[in-house]
This record gives C-alpha cells, sequence and structure tokens, in this order.
C-alpha cells in the first residue's frame, strides 16, 4: 500500500493563507465590480466614484485590497492615479474558472446564502 506523503505532511499553511487572501480579496461585492470597472480600461478613483456612486474613501480603500493582493496596479500621471488590472488574462481565467464552478454548484451556493440569512445574528456576506 503507497501513501501519499503530502498528507502525512498536512496541509502547505504558507500556500493556504495566500489563497486564503487572494479569495478574500476577491469575497466582496464592491470589490468584483471595481473590478469589472477595471476590465474596460484605466480608471482614476475619481471615476470609479462617478460610475458606480460609491463615496471616495469606500473606493479608495477597496482599491487598496486590490492593490496589496496584487490584482491592481497604479500609474502616477501629474496628479492624477491611474487604477489598472495588474493581469487582466490571468483574471479572467480566474473568473471564467469560477464560472464553471458556479454552474456545476449554483443552487449549493444559493443554500448556503440562504442558510447564512436564517442563521440567528446571521446575515449573509
Amino acid at each position: 500500500m503507497t501513501m501519499n506523503v503530502e498528507v502525512l505532511r498536512g496541509p502547505d499553511t504558507v500556500a493556504t493563507a495566500t489563497y486564503a487572501r487572494l479569495f478574500h480579496a476577491l469575497s466582496d461585492e464592491s470589490r468584483l465590480a471595481i473590478l469589472q470597472h477595471l476590465s474596460l480600461g484605466e480608471h482614476r478613483v475619481r471615476d470609479l466614484v462617478e460610475h458606480m456612486g460609491f463615496a471616495q474613501s469606500t473606493i479608495s480603500k477597496h482599491l487598496s485590497c486590490l492593490r496589496e493582493c496584487g490584482l491592481v496596479t497604479v500609474r502616477t500621471e501629474g496628479r492624477a492615479s491611474w487604477f489598472a488590472l495588474a493581469e487582466p488574462e490571468l483574471l479572467a481565467e480566474l473568473l471564467r474558472g469560477a464560472e464553471g464552478l458556479l454552474e456545476a454548484t449554483g443552487s449549493q451556493v444559493m443554500l448556503c446564502r440562504q442558510l447564512l440569512r436564517h442563521r440567528p445574528g446571521g446575515r449573509a456576506r
């Protein structure tokens, strides 16, 4: 009988934490909306505020999170900062994979949100 050595060692905690931070950045609806806007091209914070109707501080907070995760880059031009997707092709590939997973598990994803809504003191995120 052959044992998988990886199973004996346990999970790679560094990799797990890294994935968790990436998926945390992608777990917020506002950040996903910002990424959608940036998929159309570079935007300034002011542009995103106008397009999305969020407060400047909210947009800046989300952009900071996305920059920390390496999903967004910033280019300074004079006094303006232009934000863009860091790896648009890779992000599109990840989202296509997520779409496939949602197709396969869509009803389960909705069930998960329903359970959060009905948990005492809980709310859907």
